[in-house]
């Protein structure tokens, strides 16, 4: 971005501009940066004209020396208690609609103006506030609950903002009447759009600071501030904010960003980390809530003024406006002929946008202490980010199933309406914490479980008993069914079963089942799972060290076969293949003296050439397998075979299931393109050319259909395939990767695999796939109450209908998303309901069927809706919709639907549930304020925004990888987790509070932590401190630290023992091994660490979080008018 040129003179604000809306125009202020905007959204051009004639809105007319207007008395009304937490209002609020939404006033993100040198948080608007007023005619980035009046504006009166905080006298009157300089006019152009200058992206131009801005004291007469050096915006800790929390004010959930926050809205919303309090024992906002002392500084304290009436009204002088700026003309009057241009504005401060840290943060605060007892209909759960126990009462729990929407619409229209998804995360088989129990299994004997007679959902606690107890109505499909008679039991006075807290099918939210003979496949029982390893022993693939080390690994790992019962050994079986243009079974019976290897060289027709010592048991044909193991390596260690097979192996691991009539796991290790005759034969079709283009698309279709065939066949023999790639160039992962994805399995990735480096990542991986539990041959039915159903199926699975998600298998990691789309109306008494059923085969051999349950509120106003969403999940579902919308549509318009169904849904909110305020504001309901720096994050990614640097085989690679992760790995994965270990406090067993993803947060004397999900960065600043560099290094030094280092050296000192605690914890929570890597500062790696400050503008053009919100707010603007 060009932004160093002379400023234009942005016209004065009341006339529309040309081009205004259509956003790609060539400057700002309708000046011209000669170098047009690269960038990917144009820059914000303040407020759409449509909005107004006459001053903008949030500015108010000429300042008279009269008494404020009542508007301003709401500023404060903003919103309610909780109101920063997600998930629903707390109980003590009185349940009234809420209060009014005022914009924050703190007021509106004022997304483009000039904000104060410091991280300002809410709280009370800067000093300028007219600046920023009317920069963006203030965006109000921010909470307001829904106005009682519900959407005409009716003029909210005075007691409303009494009754929406506990503040005391927020009538206005107590401001003295903005009559301080009514000789000074207002501005025009500091107030008009910023000058083509201010980009947000880079340094701005020298701007004034505010004398006093923010500060608590009383206001200051504005005065031309001596200029400060562009840089000096950055990261000075905010004045006396305290972090953000709304803890004071009644529920309603909205929050609006204005600029600058409002006085009363409690603690802004900095980071923690960034906003020490400055002087204790300040009340929480910047000014002291009641304003009995001399007014608020230049603020218009809630900034955007509330209208009373329509938009637009010009009113009375805000209340704490202490006057214009010294010499400008009037507001109001006609604009006057824009003098020298001011400096350019400063850049909005990402320190008044909402943080996703804060966010985090709070949650863990409010919710972390607490066990999260599932029995409450419609409670959206603590985030994925906070560490909380869970209480199973009678709903699945959220480390199972996590909803994008805890209330949902009644009807479709009103979905419609809103855009908000209805989906559902599902993750069968989640892993549980030590102190949380794993699902009962329940035993009905012969005739298996109890079943609704109609819709087949199963017994639970949903089902309603009558007739004492003698028949039960189903809470699916309304549908009576008799009880049979060895599970007949009375009912006590409520109507409940008497044994209903013994029964986990009763009284909990998930449990299995043992399944009967009729529920398995052909009706017998099943044989117990087998493991297949297909070991490519290809040229590249011996030469890399991969085959050496597998061989090597497994004599150990085979003893660690996924089992039920930790005493007992694994009764699954294994065996093993080898291959480059031809196959090598193994015959390892325990019978032999040494393996027997028996060649296929016809792999146009693949069959297994032994049945009997190809499937062993591992404790009975040791001696074998290890031998078999030794020699692997030495036979083809000078082979000059540089070509490959893949679709022949998989037939080949299908066929000798098929033989043994039992389902299983195919690991199969592949290095290169299959160029050899085959079937399944690929040919390279990487071409860059067509990235950006609209057949762009094809790039992430399968070049043969062939693998689609395959894939089918797999699934029905319960065959399931995990892919390890170990690729030095293409080799077209969107082919390869259909049967692991269409069976369930994984895909890992290590592009120029070097032993040294990449050993550890790759034997961590191997031994938890091998080792984690997982279920065979799977199929996941979901069932909902009547007015919803499941409409669509997002993941690694196969369908052959509507409605049975087939798996070959399905392991602890993997989730399922399914959305739901009303096929009638719902009530608000019943709510809505889900079950998840998925028939596994377990590891042991015993079919099995897992439940899980669901209820949810249903809603019939928006503002309902709109508390209790749960934006992680949100995020979830869009980049799974997107990642495979990529397979049909071009790129673009993938990304413009995504931000267009984002604007919609903040633009209903804003419609529908925030009180009238000034179209300059932009306000985003409390629980979705971090949908816009989220979704910006989906949109950066590799998979929608490629750098030139990220190949093909990566995104296809992301592409599939992304549609299996649940929330919490798909937060880390779109906003990586940062950690100043400068602040670590190794007495302490709590971390250091995170820091946003923005380069301007790392300081050159720390050391960060960066974890993504994939990979751990390390990243040492220049000047860090050399006993931190002495602590984890071993050198005091920062030119000795080794940058290829993989894995930190264990020193015997407190700090370090704790930072490799924390890098070891990161990576159990985690399903793939992070690899460690160590970026110095200016070094050339620092390009890969910078990628992933998702927060900052990215290479490959994408938006900063900054821009976007700004490009977001246009959206909504547009949509609203």
């Amino acid at each position: 971005m060009n932004v160093n040129q002379q400023p234009h003179m942005a016209s004065p604000y009341g006339q529309p501009q040309p081009g205004y809306q259509g956003y790609p125009q060539p400057g700002y202020g309708g000046g011209h940066v000669p170098s047009g905007y690269p960038a990917q959204y144009a820059p914000y051009n303040g407020p759409g004209a449509a909005y107004q004639q006459g001053p903008p809105q949030g500015v108010r007319g000429p300042p008279t020396s009269g008494a404020p207007s009542v508007s301003g008395a709401q500023s404060y009304s903003q919103f309610g208690q909780g109101e920063t937490q997600n998930g629903p209002p707390p109980m003590g609020a009185p349940p009234q609609s809420p209060p009014v939404s005022q914009p924050y006033t703190a007021g509106a993100v004022n997304l483009s103006g000039a904000q104060p040198p410091y991280s300002q948080q809410f709280g009370a608007p800067p000093v300028s506030m007219q600046h920023m007023t009317n920069q963006m005619a203030s965006m109000q980035v921010g909470s307001t609950a829904p106005s009682p009046a519900g959407q005409g504006y009716a003029p909210p009166s005075v007691s409303q903002a009494a009754m929406s905080a506990p503040y005391t006298p927020a009538a206005p009157p107590t401001f003295p009447p903005a009559s301080t300089a009514p000789s000074q006019p207002p501005p025009t152009e500091a107030v008009a759009r910023a000058p083509p200058h201010s980009y947000y992206g880079a340094p701005p131009p020298a701007q004034h600071p505010f004398p006093n801005a923010f500060s608590s004291t009383g206001p200051t007469q504005p005065q031309a501030p001596p200029p400060v050096s562009p840089q000096s915006f950055p990261q000075a800790p905010p004045v006396s904010q305290p972090p953000f929390s709304t803890a004071q004010v009644p529920p309603g959930p909205t929050q609006s960003y204005g600029g600058p926050p409002l006085a009363s809205q409690g603690p802004p919303m900095a980071q923690a980390n960034h906003v020490p309090p400055t002087q204790p024992g300040m009340p929480p906002g910047p000014i002291n809530a009641s304003l009995s002392g001399p007014p608020p500084q230049l603020g218009m304290l809630g900034y955007p003024p509330q209208q009373n009436g329509a938009f637009g009204q010009v009113r009375g002088p805000h209340p704490g406006y202490t006057g214009p700026y010294p010499g400008q003309p009037n507001y109001g009057a006609p604009p006057a002929a824009p003098a020298a241009a001011p400096p350019a504005l400063k850049r909005l401060d990402p320190d008044s946008i909402p943080s996703p840290i804060q966010v985090i943060e709070d949650d863990k605060a409010n919710k972390g202490s607490e066990p999260f007892t599932t029995g409450v209909r419609g409670q959206a759960p603590p985030l994925v980010t906070t560490k909380f126990q869970v209480k199973d009462q009678g709903n699945a729990s959220p480390r199972y199933i996590r909803c994008t929407a805890y209330n949902i619409p009644c009807n479709s229209d009103m979905a419609k309406q809103s855009q908000v998804p209805l989906a559902a995360v599902i993750k069968p088989l989640a892993p549980l914490p030590p102190d949380e129990t794993p699902p009962y299994l329940v035993d009905h004997g012969e005739s298996g479980p109890i079943r609704c007679n109609r819709c087949k959902a199963y017994m639970c606690p949903y089902m309603q008993f009558i007739e004492g107890g003698r028949r039960f109505q189903c809470g699916f499909c309304s549908c009576v069914t008799e009880v049979p008679p060895h599970y007949f039991q009375h009912l006590d006075h409520t109507g409940k079963r008497v044994d209903c807290y013994d029964r986990p099918e009763l009284s909990m939210g998930s449990y299995e089942f043992t399944a009967t003979v009729d529920y398995c496949k052909n009706n017998k029982i099943p044989q117990p799972p087998a493991f297949i390893f297909l070991i490519d022993v290809s040229y590249n693939a011996v030469k890399n060290g991969m085959v050496g080390i597998i061989c090597q690994e497994l004599k150990t790992l085979l003893d660690y076969l996924p089992r039920e019962n930790p005493d007992v050994e694994s009764n699954i079986r294994v065996g093993f293949v080898t291959y480059n243009k031809v196959l090598h079974f193994y015959n390892v019976k325990a019978s032999l003296a040494q393996p027997q290897m028996m060649v296929v060289s016809d792999v146009a027709d693949m069959f297994v050439p032994l049945l009997d010592g190809f499937l062993v048991n591992v404790s009975e044909s040791r001696v074998v397998i290890e031998s078999l193991l030794d020699q692997i390596p030495e036979m083809f260690a000078d082979t000059r075979e540089t070509e490959s097979v893949f679709g022949p192996v998989i037939q080949a691991g299908l066929e000798a299931l098929k033989a043994a009539d039992c389902a299983g796991k195919l690991f199969v290790c592949h290095s290169s393109l299959p160029i050899a005759e085959a079937p399944g034969k690929l040919k390279n079709r990487e071409d860059k050319k067509l990235v950006g283009t609209d057949k762009e698309k094809s790039l992430f279709q399968p070049q043969v259909s062939f693998y689609n065939t395959l894939a089918k066949e797999c699934v029905a023999q319960g065959c399931c395939v995990d892919l390890f790639l170990f690729p030095n160039q293409y080799v077209d992962v969107a082919t390869l990767g259909v049967v692991p994805t269409s069976t369930g399995g994984s895909i890992y990735k290590y592009t120029y695999f070097q032993a040294s480096s990449d050993q550890e990542r790759f034997l961590n991986d191997l031994r938890r796939d091998v080792q984690k539990q997982v279920g065979f041959d799977a199929l996941m039915r979901v069932r909902t109450s009547t007015g919803i159903r499941a409409t669509d199926f997002f993941g690694s699975f196969y369908m052959s209908n509507t409605t049975d998600v087939e798996l070959a298998g399905l392991d602890c990691d993997k989730t399922v998303t399914v959305e739901f789309r009303h096929d009638d109306k719902l009530s608000e008494e019943t709510g809505a309901l889900m079950q998840c059923a998925v028939l596994y085969t377990s590891c042991s051999g015993q079919r099995r069927l897992r439940i899980h349950n669901m209820a949810v509120n249903c809603c019939s106003q928006l503002a309902d809706l709109y508390r209790n969403c749960e934006t992680d999940t949100i995020i979830n579902f869009f980049a799974k919709y997107a990642y495979r919308s990529v397979l049909g549509s071009p790129i673009k318009n993938v990304r413009d639907s995504l931000v267009n169904q984002c604007a919609q849904i903040l633009a209903c909110y804003r419609k529908n549930c925030a009180s009238p305020s000034s179209a300059g504001q932009l306000i985003l309901p409390e629980c979705m304020k971090l949908l816009p720096v989220y979704l910006n994050c989906v949109l950066k990614s590799d998979v929608l925004q490629p750098g030139a640097d990220v190949s093909l085989d990566d995104r296809a690679y992301l592409r599939q990888l992304v549609s299996t992760l649940d929330v919490s790995e798909s937060h880390v994965f779109f906003y990586p987790r940062l950690l100043p270990l400068q602040k670590l406090d190794v007495m302490s067993m709590s971390l250091p509070v995170a820091v946003r993803n923005s380069e301007e947060r790392l300081s050159r004397g720390g050391v960060y932590l960066l974890e993504n999900g994939l990979n751990i960065f390390l990243w040492v600043g220049v000047n860090a401190q050399q006993e931190l560099l002495q602590n984890i290094f071993g050198t005091p030094a920062f030119g000795q630290i080794d940058p290829n280092m993989t894995s930190l050296p264990a020193l015997d000192n407190p700090f370090s023992k704790r930072l490799r605690e924390i890098i070891e914890s990161f990576r159990a929570q985690r399903s793939r091994y992070m690899k460690l890597m160590v970026v110095k500062q200016e070094d050339k790696l620092e390009l890969i660490f910078k990628h992933f400050l998702v927060e900052d503008k990215s290479n490959n053009g994408g938006a900063s979080y900054v821009d976007f919100l700004c490009h977001m707010h246009k959206e909504i603007r547009q949509l609203l008018s």
